[in-house]
């Protein structure tokens, strides 16, 4: 008779405590308030359900009165404790992927640009090795350019438009 109960207490899902239960809905409200930072065009594209759209919109609006918008987070978080999370948290991790691949290339462009006005001929030949499609000449006409402006001390205009150039022609 006593092993009946064990079997049925092994069977049940596993306990959690009310200190888990509070940490996993604390965690659902942060993924929620990263959803009210998100602009309206990636939150479409994450293709969240109407009431849960309707209240991260509420809580962009409220934002300015500080107890209302801590409430309307702790709704969020209701909300979504209801539904799979795991789905926004993928897409939220790609979208700050995304934007971590961004911040990088760049910065990548930006050390290229300053190597480029400090090294001349020999940055140029190194950045051609790594980008043979870029245009040799171009890359030259604007580094003098930008040395020129900047013994006049004129606005740099050339140094942007060498990172406007990398960054359009630049492939990763």
């Amino acid at each position: 008779m006593m092993d009946n109960n064990f079997e049925d207490i092994d069977s049940q899902d596993e306990f959690k405590s009310k200190t888990q239960l509070k940490a996993e809905m604390v965690e659902v409200q942060k993924i929620g308030e990263k959803l009210v930072t998100l602009t309206p065009g990636v939150l479409k594209k994450l293709e969240l359900d109407a009431e849960l759209l309707d209240a991260i919109m509420l809580a962009k609006r409220i934002s300015g009165t500080k107890e209302g918008w801590r409430r309307q987070l702790q709704f969020i978080g209701k909300l979504m404790r209801s539904r799979d999370v795991a789905p926004i948290q993928l897409a939220l991790a790609k979208i700050e992927n995304n934007h971590q691949e961004n911040n990088k290339k760049f910065h990548q462009l930006e050390t290229w640009r300053d190597k480029l006005l400090r090294g001349g001929d020999h940055a140029v030949n190194d950045l051609l090795i790594e980008q043979p499609h870029l245009d040799r000449q171009k890359l030259r006409s604007l580094i003098r350019q930008a040395a020129k402006q900047q013994k006049e001390n004129k606005p740099p205009k050339a140094a942007r438009e060498i990172f406007q150039y990398l960054k359009e022609n630049v492939k990763s």
